[in-house]
């Protein structure tokens, strides 16, 4: 491995100070599980890391703000919000879903803002923040701002971040706590990288859906979400955990018509595309289920 730089800021403007505009070799790192990978690899020679380990205190919080949202920080980590009663109360679709997301020794280690940053496709937590109407916190040179998840992963490994940013945290509104599930497809083992990740997240009342969130992740190059089967839920009515067979039908339409399915070593495309007719509907079930 080449040699490099490694800073370890111990505020955040410090650390603002420390990146570049423009020079790719020079990065923030959080837990570092994936770009230590990529520079084994040689796929990533750094010149400079700047380690955002030291912010930990100020942005490792987990907690609700006084709109009762929850914000997750930019450094927690997901084992630390796999085990948050927060969490566990206002999101429990994420603690759910984390047990079967990499393996306790990566989550000890893997940040909520590495995550995002990173962009990898089949990771499973942007595509169920996507669905929570979640937004990402973002500190910069020029001041602070927000995006909602699916506008900040633009593409394969791509996101709108400059290379002078850093994601400081994400929030979860409190109005977006509604029906959600989140359900993967692995090929091999229930912690591998998927073939397809859906999660979806319904506002009901009295046996209608009032409004409707339908995230496809990892089949597709970043978390995408379909209008489509969103407006065929809309109004829809259900009885316990079944909704009308038009609805669904439509549902399906939706989700193999909209969405540009890639195909890679988890499946092609048109295995992807089978599969989410199959897993929306079991999604669907699950988060009417509660």
């Amino acid at each position: 491995m080449i040699p490099f730089e490694l800073l370890e800021p111990r505020t955040l403007p410090e650390a603002l100070g420390m990146l570049a505009d423009d020079d790719t070799a020079v990065r923030p790192i959080g837990g570092g599980t994936a770009l230590m990978l990529m520079m084994k690899a040689s796929v990533f020679v750094p010149r400079r890391l700047v380690s955002l380990r030291g912010l930990g205190e100020a942005l490792g919080r987990i907690e609700l703000d006084a709109e009762g949202a929850l914000c997750l920080g930019g450094t927690a980590t997901l084992a630390a919000l796999e085990a948050s009663d927060l969490v566990r109360a206002h999101a429990p679709v994420i603690t759910r879903a984390l047990p079967h997301l990499s393996n306790v020794r990566v989550r000890h280690v893997a940040t909520v803002g590495g995550a995002l940053a990173h962009a990898d496709p089949h990771m499973d937590l942007p595509t169920i923040l996507a669905a929570l109407d979640a937004r990402v916190r973002i500190a910069g040179p020029a001041g602070h701002r927000t995006l909602p998840v699916d506008e900040l992963i633009t593409g394969y490994y791509e996101t709108a971040l400059a290379r002078n940013e850093i994601i400081t945290g994400v929030t979860i509104p409190a109005a977006s706590a509604g029906k959600a599930a989140y359900i993967k497809c692995t090929t091999r083992a229930a912690d591998d990288w998927p073939a397809l990740g859906v999660a979806v997240n319904l506002a009901c009342s009295a046996g209608r859906i009032d409004a409707a969130r339908v995230v496809i992740g990892a089949a597709t190059d970043k978390p995408t979400r379909v209008s489509g089967a969103e407006a065929a839920l809309r109004g829809a009515t259900f009885s316990g955990s079944t909704l009308d067979h038009a609805v669904t039908e439509a549902v399906r339409d939706a989700v193999a018509r909209e969405v540009a399915y890639t195909s890679d070593a988890q499946g092609s495309a048109a295995y992807k595309r089978q599969l989410a007719r199959v897993h929306i509907v079991r999604t669907l079930t699950a988060a009417l289920e509660g």
